[in-house]
């Protein structure tokens, strides 16, 4: 008897083995500065472990699910093969095997799955966390109010014991939702413009309380140390200072820019590699934006793929004010794969579950 497999089903299969043999030799090819979070958490003999924190709990869960134990290239095919399970599980879209655009950043993405996720990294306990969101909210088992209420509960739960930044996330993810529901001019633009400003306005909010923007305490913490290294040619520094309220708002916007639109690093076109990355992330941010406006166009009324736009779109905004560099911003968005996966091919999928 033939088995018989789809062309769409090869291309998947087929890039996740690619993927799979590049993740277990990426610790004989990559330089080492793609390792140093997997080796702070692999070797970490100082006690540093719990359950708060995103280091401190990816240290105690790689020692308690005995990975911190193995090969790198046993964590390597465990870890991929589960990233990969979770796409699978997601959805595998009929026109895969297509030299598409979104298409390109799907086989792109495979590759950067291996590099910055199948590493022992705290990434992998964020592609996973994201993975079940993203299911409980397709699997459209409740209405849409109910399911953007627990979503923001589930983002919030995950703020408070791994990486705060996703309670900022659910509060600007939940003021686009609301601003949907009021009549605006280029509605699209008009959305992240105001998802952007109510980042500035928490900004300047917790600088008055703190005594120093989100920025200083993030993105400054990181790249004054780091000034001058020949690996830090791609840090994000703000044309102003960012010690003044117009100074981090400024800052946040260019923040903004630098990681999803970041035409000013073409000034890095000897580095094959910053050119590609930035080449992926301006066509990637182009197709979301054309997905976003025909989401827009199917109406609002039970659209659970509007509201997994307006989280990736949030995520996006609040990237502009605690990324340190580009290296930085991939790494993080490729823990967020999950997302980009499903809205890339969100008709498609749809109309499966249909």
């Amino acid at each position: 008897m033939k088995l018989l497999i789809s062309k769409s089903n090869f291309a998947f299969f087929l890039l996740a083995i690619s993927g799979l043999l590049f993740s277990v030799f990426s610790y004989y090819i990559l330089p080492e500065k793609y390792f140093w979070d997997s080796n702070t958490i692999i070797n970490n003999d100082h006690g540093f472990t719990g359950l708060m924190g995103s280091f401190p709990f990816s240290i105690w869960f790689y020692k308690v699910t005995g990975l911190k134990y193995l090969s790198r290239e046993i964590i390597a095919i465990i870890q991929y093969s589960i990233l990969v399970y979770l796409l699978y599980k997601i959805g595998i879209s009929k026109d895969l095997h297509k030299f598409l655009l979104k298409n390109i950043i799907i086989y792109l993405m495979f590759l950067m799955l291996a590099i910055y996720v199948a590493v022992p990294s705290k990434e992998f306990i964020n592609y996973i966390y994201i993975s079940f969101i993203v299911f409980f909210v397709i699997k459209r088992k409740t209405n849409i109010g109910k399911t953007i209420f627990i979503s923001i509960f589930l983002m919030i739960f995950f703020s408070w014991f791994f990486r705060p930044y996703y309670f900022i996330i659910a509060i600007i993810a939940f003021f686009m939702y609301i601003m949907s529901y009021i009549k605006i001019k280029n509605y699209k633009t008009a959305t992240i413009l105001y998802g952007l400003l109510l980042l500035i306005f928490i900004s300047l909010s917790y600088g008055v309380i703190k005594g120093e923007f989100i920025s200083e305490q993030t993105r400054d913490v990181v790249n004054n140390s780091r000034m001058g290294e020949d690996y830090a040619k791609t840090i994000i520094k703000p044309p102003l200072e960012n010690d003044t309220w117009y100074g981090e708002s400024i800052s946040v916007i260019h923040g903004f820019f630098s990681v999803n639109l970041p035409v000013n690093g073409l000034r890095h076109f000897l580095s094959p590699q910053i050119v590609i990355f930035i080449l992926w992330q301006l066509i990637l941010f182009y197709i979301l934006i054309r997905k976003y406006e025909k989401s827009i166009r199917e109406g609002k009324r039970n659209n659970y793929e509007l509201w997994l736009f307006y989280i990736l779109f949030s995520y996006f905004i609040v990237q502009g004010v605690f990324e340190p560099d580009l290296g930085s911003a991939l790494r993080h968005k490729a823990s967020v794969f999950p997302i980009i996966y499903y809205l890339l091919n969100y008709e498609s999928f749809r109309k499966k579950a249909k």
